[in-house]
């Protein structure tokens, strides 16, 4: 991988293995080789994921790297010398603030991202269509920071050892970097632990290996440790005991013993003493192994290293005197005194302790694996484990040198805190809570919040049921979580793992669990708040009906409320729930969306506020109003409300709501004929999202909108099938459940108008209509039933074609006009399959009066508009 690096040819390099293979012996060897100048024409750099830490400290491995590279840097007037003052200054920097010193202009725009999320955690309402993108801007500036330095001298190649370990926040960044690497002088590899109950994200990870093996194979490359051959074990008995007179059977027994795997023949190696003579007892597996190690050590030494097993694969000696009651200078020279005459634990030199502990004065302990640290651990009953966890986390909270808490320390404790059990539930909800909080504010890493947002749940559930203390924190944390994952919540799921039979949580039954808990509390505003998530979540799980109810009640309480906070309560309400109504009322939900227009212009205490939050529901609130005036026939006041706020937006910093507001200017435009100018702002709308990265519905929704454009133009027909392609799979991955029937109706009409695969334009309309029989989208369901009467048609299926035709009028009379659905258009496609049947009668007979009015007063076409109503 170094060699090719250097000719110019970088890549991926997986090196996997069972825990104890010898996996990361292996890349400290490569290392140490790099550093003595075996390696030329690149420089290495070696990060490991912190054990515990590892999977929540956004960015972790990455911003070590960068760490490291910038102690390699010489002084110089640059931007990285800029980031690399602010990193060094200070164990709490952060991405986003190394990335503000780093880049200019960004500050300006982290800083606006963390008040609109600091804004949203305080009231409860996080539009995640708009945060999310923050958290793409901040991770391809780290890749751009990261690139930078690999540009900057010779090649480099990065080592991650225990990905497995990483948080979710780099595994995406490594997604994204991946392909760019073909170009830039950078390589990777990661070590692999193959063991799913390694880490949470383990799963994760083996998902993202899927994808770029199927997407980047030429890019990708692997190789699995296995255990060491005969040969290799009597190489290694003779390198370490040469001096001594050892049986000459004796590297075999040991390889047949130990089935070649390292972790085992270090420990029998570790047990081997010369007085064993010709008899050489070896233990029949590694757990008994690592017991007869630890049956070496005396009580007090035992108990050490318990308490430090329990804490985790690392451990502080400050932290394990204060446990045992001992001076710490005692504790000190324990510790000492077992790594020098017994192994097992390793003293972490003060150059490779974490920037983060380093100001902690107290010695850093490894074990010398974590299979010896799980068997220690085991040599204790559960209440003790229990007890020892709560100390634990009292302990860390008294490190000398802490008064100001990093986050990684806080991790630490409130990990301890959830592995002390109930007798610890509500401080362990507490901290896991604040956490959440912490890192969505302050490093505008939402993922990583999702996380501990459910660790918090899971605490608050030990509490007695009923209690205010439990309900609180159920709430807070369950509205949360629910607000941070909204943007992708996909079959009923949150998708961060949980407690149905498929890993993820019941979306709706944690808001009804919400509900319930605020219910309990009788707390009109939290009520209010709660009944409003609630509805959202039945948007997604039951469909547009009972979403509706919800809403419309979540309205009626937050008017009924009358303490602090009732306008804002009041307004998001009554722009969600305007926002769906015109689903299944046009006029009704514009009427709904005219109020809460009403009620921010009347309230001064909406529009002063700054709240961002309460801006950006002003915001949705204009475009649907704009977007409805549209589906309403109004289209002068539609174009004036739409180019009014896509022209504020364009002025904001954050611009979230921007490819909304374009997606529907767009629809204006195609509406009215204009088609450069709906091209123009669809183009906008992609660049805009295409600059910040990450995928997105809307992006998906505005791609799919221009490839029908395209379609009508032969010679960009590549053109339509590229982008309609790519925006069902962006759709796949985003699946907004409001869009996802829009985008696979317009996949289905471009594959219909440029006469390509007709049977997958027939199952994806299938697919469309019965998504919308179970969701209530009636929209998509008349505009599906439409485009399989077109479909049909074509096939000669007439009859078929018809009874598609009436299905869409009935729909229509029952509904009337709604919103992404041109009437004309489903009256013209109906027109033309009653008319495709060829006998006069039956089509005198069985046409409705809306198409013989439609048909007597305009000729069909045969090209249909390239608009929403797909």
């Amino acid at each position: 991988m170094a060699a090719a690096l250097v000719e110019g040819h970088s890549g991926v390099l997986v090196i996997e293995g069972e825990p104890g293979m010898g996996k990361s012996s292996l890349l400290g060897e490569f290392v140490r080789r790099a550093a003595a100048d075996e390696v030329p024409g690149c420089r290495v750099v070696l990060v490991r994921s912190t054990p515990g830490i590892g999977t929540r400290r956004p960015y972790g491995p990455v911003m070590d790297a960068l760490h490291q590279l910038r102690g390699q840097d010489p002084p110089a007037r640059s931007r990285r010398a800029r980031w690399g003052r602010v990193a060094g200054r200070s164990a709490m920097a952060v991405a986003p603030d190394v990335l503000s010193a780093a880049v200019p202009g960004l500050g300006m725009l982290f800083a606006a991202g963390r008040e609109f999320a600091e804004a949203a955690v305080t009231t409860g309402s996080i539009p995640g269509d708009s945060l999310a993108p923050m958290q793409t801007t901040v991770t391809q500036q780290v890749i751009e920071l990261l690139l930078e330095q690999a540009r900057a001298a010779e090649p480099l190649l990065l080592i991650i050892d225990d990905v497995q370990l990483c948080d979710v926040t780099t595994l995406e960044l490594l997604h994204l970097l991946l392909p760019r690497l073909g170009d830039e002088p950078l390589s990777l590899v990661l070590g692999l632990g193959s063991a799913p109950s390694t880490a949470a994200n383990a799963e994760a990870v083996g998902q993202l290996l899927r994808v770029w093996r199927g997407d980047h194979r030429e890019l990708l490359s692997g190789h699995v440790l296995r255990p060491l051959p005969v040969w290799a074990v009597r190489q290694l008995v003779e390198s370490r005991l040469h001096s001594h007179d050892v049986p000459a059977d004796f590297a075999d027994r040991l390889a047949a013993a130990t089935a070649g795997q390292p972790i085992f023949v270090e420990q029998c190696l570790r047990l081997w003493r010369p007085t064993d003579g010709a008899d050489v007892p070896l233990p029949h597996d590694l757990p008994a192994a690592v017991g007869d190690r630890i049956g070496q050590l005396d009580e007090r030494s035992r108990e050490l290293l318990v308490i430090g097993a329990t804490m985790g694969e690392f451990f502080f000696s400050h932290t394990v005197a204060e446990i045992v009651g001992l001076p710490h200078s005692q504790v000190q020279d324990l510790l000492h005194r077992i790594e020098r005459e017994h192994g097992l634990i390793r003293e972490r030199h003060a150059a490779d302790v974490p920037l983060w502990a380093s100001h902690l004065h107290t010695d850093w302990y490894d074990f010398e694996h974590r299979i010896l640290q799980y068997g220690i651990r085991g040599r204790q009953s559960r209440g003790a484990r229990l007890g020892r966890h709560a100390r634990l986390a009292d302990a860390l909270r008294d490190l000398p040198g802490s008064e100001a808490l990093p986050r990684e320390l806080r991790v630490l404790i409130a990990d301890q805190l959830y592995e002390a059990g109930r007798a610890r539930a509500a401080q362990s909800a507490a901290a896991h809570y604040e956490l959440a909080r912490s890192v969505a504010v302050n490093e505008l890493s939402f993922t990583q919040a999702e996380q501990h947002c459910c660790t918090a749940i899971e605490s608050a559930r030990l509490l007695t049921p009923g209690t205010p203390e439990r309900d609180r924190r159920l709430l807070e944390s369950i509205e949360l979580l629910l607000s941070l994952t909204e943007v992708r919540w996909r079959g009923g799921t949150t998708g961060t793992g949980g407690s149905d039979s498929s890993g993820t949580p019941d979306i709706d039954s944690l808001a009804a669990e919400a509900e319930q808990a605020a219910h309990r509390l009788e707390d009109r505003l939290l009520i209010a708040r709660a009944t409003l998530q609630r509805g959202k979540t039945l948007m997604a799980v039951r469909g547009l009906q009972p979403s509706l109810a919800k809403l419309e009640e979540a309205v009626h309480r937050a008017r009924a409320y009358e303490g602090p906070g009732r306008s804002a309560a009041l307004f998001v309400a009554m722009v969600e729930y305007g926002r769906q109504l015109p689903k299944r009322n046009l006029v009704a939900g514009l009427q709904v969306l005219l109020e809460a227009e009403e009620l921010y212009a009347s309230d001064p205490g909406l529009g002063e506020t700054g709240n961002p939050v309460l801006q950006h529901a002003r915001n949705l609130n204009e475009m649907q109003i704009g977007v409805s005036l549209l589906d309403s026939g109004r289209l002068g006041e539609a174009r004036d409300r739409l180019v009014r706020c896509t022209d504020r937006l364009r002025a904001d910093p954050f611009r979230a709501e921007l490819p909304i507001a374009l997606n529907y200017l767009a629809q204006l435009h195609l509406a009215t004929g204009s088609y450069t100018e709906a091209e123009t702002a669809l183009r906008d709308a992609l660049g805009f999202e295409e600059d910040r990265g990450g995928v997105s519905g809307w992006h998906a929704y505005n791609n799919a909108l221009l490839a029908l454009c395209a379609a009508h133009d032969p010679a960009r027909r590549p053109e339509a099938l590229e982008r309609i392609r790519a925006a069902w799979q962006e759709t796949e991955e985003t699946w907004l459940a409001n869009l996802v029937p829009i985008v696979r109706n317009l996949y289905a009409d471009v594959l219909l108008y440029l006469d390509e695969d007709p049977n997958l334009a027939h199952r994806l309309v299938d697919d469309t209509l019965t998504e919308t029989r179970e969701t209530g989208m009636v929209r998509s369901e008349i505009a599906a039933h439409s485009l399989r009467s077109r479909i049909r048609l074509a096939a000669g299926h007439t009859d078929l074609a018809i009874q598609d035709a009436r299905q869409a009028l009935a729909l229509l009379a029952e509904h009337g006009d709604m919103p992404a659905l041109r009437t004309e258009e489903v009256l013209h496609d109906a027109a033309r399959a009653l008319l495709g049947c060829g006998a006069a009668t039956r089509r005198k007979s069985s046409s409705s009066g809306p198409v013989r009015r439609f048909c007597a007063r305009r000729t069909p076409s045969t090209t249909p508009t390239c608009g929403a109503a797909s």
